[in-house]
């Protein structure tokens, strides 16, 4: 415990003394997560492609202004333009983007094995994410860019991304979900018009109620309001690459506990995971996400709740005509739509109990795979990961029958 109170310590020390408009970190440069080559090349080029993978790039427009980057993957032998599988979108957690999905090799990363396995492979990248092109609009500069959380990337990210596929392939798609990407689905499916397009979701570390998470890191940073203190201090954006991100993280990881050990204090302890491959994980990871988004995740810790972001008594009032947000009914998610989940027992964001909640509340049974050893990060980076997740995953999305894999 003492090295995540060290850690919470140092995070609100430096939230409290530097406000977003400090100019002294807007033009420092440090080394210890380098930006990479990220911030000019594609996706496609950077990590699917050079596995020898064909992939194209598509760009999609929210409802509400936001430029999103969605990769179309198949296999070595395949051909982008006639893809015959069943198309399948997958979503990364938070602080993540779409290359989480490749960043083991092309034997052990989902991505390639979905590929390799007939299914028609997309990659979607939520607003804010280095792999999404900005906004109509809005600067990135601007605090309105910032003005969202997990809510809007269900109901107009995940939904103009079923949208756009759904279009273009003519067919119903699965949804794969990690983490953040699992409560996007939830909220996303309760909504009809988003679940007729569907065919069925598969859920890595699911999370919809968050009450019971043990994370030690996470339950010092929500005891002691730090997501307040952050937006008090005038902070929209949360990108740990940016001047005063890598400043934070070099003094965090460099000075008083080591970076690995923060990501178990966050996720739980993973039993799998490749310590050759984590340059290249901190290379790409990890990605910007806005503040109200954590704000918003920390208020459902809090409260036990599965709802839409709280404003408070007077804007809730105005936004949604009652004292409380709604919350998300997960009821209202179709019976007939099938579910299978997988998680952990070493996994401390994505709790037992919590979602226990969450099977309660469905109408569906869904089929689940209980692994003890693993932790949050486990499900997409583990080494043992294709025989553990994905084979049972992809057998469960086979036996459907409704959408044939070649």
């Amino acid at each position: 415990m003492a090295k995540p109170l060290m850690a919470m310590v140092f995070l609100l020390c430096f939230f409290a003394l530097h406000s977003a408009d400090d100019s002294s970190y807007r033009s420092l440069e440090y080394s210890i997560l380098p930006r990479g080559l990220s911030d000019q090349k594609s996706l496609c080029s950077q990590l699917v492609q050079p596995a020898g993978y064909p992939c194209a790039e598509h760009q999609i427009q929210t409802k509400d202004g936001f430029l999103l980057g969605l990769q179309r993957v198949s296999s070595c032998d395949g051909d982008l333009e006639k893809q015959k599988g069943p198309p399948i979108l997958l979503l990364h957690g938070l602080f993540m983007g779409g290359d989480a999905w490749f960043l083991n090799s092309a034997r052990e990363s989902l991505g390639f094995i979905l590929a390799d396995n007939g299914f028609d492979v997309w990659i979607g990248n939520v607003r804010g994410t280095r792999w999404s092109h900005g906004h109509t609009s809005l600067s990135e500069d601007e605090k309105e860019f910032w003005d969202w959380s997990w809510e809007e990337l269900a109901l107009y990210d995940l939904a103009g991304m079923i949208d756009y596929i759904n279009s273009l392939t003519k067919r119903k798609l699965y949804v794969v979900g990690h983490s953040q990407g699992t409560i996007m689905s939830f909220a996303a499916l309760t909504q009809p018009d988003i679940a007729e397009k569907v065919e069925a979701a598969a859920l890595l570390s699911p999370i919809s109620y968050l009450e019971h998470i043990t994370a030690p890191l996470v339950r010092l940073m929500v005891d002691t309001h730090l997501d307040t203190i952050i937006l008090a201090a005038g902070f929209h954006e949360l990108n740990f690459k940016s001047d005063w991100g890598t400043v934070l993280l070099d003094d965090l990881c460099d000075r008083l506990v080591n970076c690995i050990n923060v990501l178990s204090s966050i996720t739980g302890e993973n039993c799998c995971l490749n310590g050759s491959r984590f340059d290249l994980f901190f290379e790409y990871e990890p990605h910007p996400s806005s503040a109200k988004n954590l704000h918003h995740l920390f208020q459902m810790i809090r409260k036990g709740t599965f709802s839409r972001y709280d404003y408070g008594l007077l804007k809730n009032l105005r936004v949604y005509g009652q004292r409380k947000p709604p919350a998300f009914d997960l009821s209202r998610i179709p019976k007939s739509l099938p579910l299978w989940m997988a998680y952990g027992g070493s996994d401390e964001l994505s709790d037992w109990t919590d979602l226990q909640h969450t099977i309660k509340e469905l109408k569906s049974v869904p089929e689940l795979v209980y692994l003890e050893n693993y932790g949050h990060v486990d499900f997409i980076l583990s080494m043992k990961a294709k025989e553990d997740v994905y084979d049972p995953m992809i057998k469960f999305l086979k036996s459907l029958g409704k959408s044939v894999v070649d």
